[in-house]
């Protein structure tokens, strides 16, 4: 058919990122910042019957949390990709979530807040022994780090020394969507390392 163009049309291609983190980092908040849809959250009350398990040292002021997960769609027609965004709730109880949730996962973001770093130890580590590639989100609050990228790469004593680290604020749509694309680049140097073709 002349003038047809089959690249043209091709659609962009589907992939499922993770965006993972303590609880009260910034996750939900970053899915909403950056999806093009309406974003499906499951965040319920925080209530009396979570006090003594759910850890709100830090957080006083928070009054939800998500109890399944975040979800939200966006598309980087320079990449040629849609991706999937499922964010995982944070809380200690509802881990038992992040590996049903890993299933087809391409990579991750790993959020963190430094005020409280600690809360990032367990998604770098789930991470790290599954082999799925992630980036570091450092959030900042408020506007404000006072940490550099590779204090924080070494406060978290990440295993492989060229993991992303990134300054970001969750709330910014743009530093969301370019902490993705690092992401991506890291997926792919990572295929591409496993697997150096011709």
């Amino acid at each position: 058919m002349p003038g047809y163009d089959p690249a043209a049309r091709q659609e962009p291609a589907p992939v499922k990122i993770l965006v993972a983190g303590g609880f009260g980092v910034g996750k939900t908040t970053l899915v909403e910042a950056v999806s093009e849809i309406e974003p499906l959250r499951t965040e319920e009350r925080l209530t009396a019957a979570g006090a003594g398990v759910d850890d709100l040292d830090g957080v006083e002021a928070k009054t939800a949390t998500t109890v399944a997960m975040d979800f939200g769609r966006i598309t980087l027609g320079d990449a040629g990709v849609v991706l999937y965004l499922f964010g995982t709730p944070g809380q200690e109880r509802f881990w038992f979530m992040w590996d049903d949730l890993l299933s087809g996962a391409l990579g991750a973001v790993v959020l963190v807040d430094t005020r409280r770093l600690d809360r990032g130890f367990p998604a770098v580590d789930f991470f790290e022994s599954r082999g799925l590639p992630f980036v570091v989100g450092a959030n900042c609050f408020h506007g404000e780090q006072p940490y550099t990228a590779d204090e924080i790469r070494a406060a978290l004593r990440l295993s492989d020394p060229g993991t992303p680290v990134l300054l970001l604020d969750a709330r910014v749509r743009t530093e969301v969507r370019g902490v993705l694309l690092a992401l991506l680049d890291t997926v792919i140097a990572r295929a591409r390392a496993a697997d150096p073709g011709p």
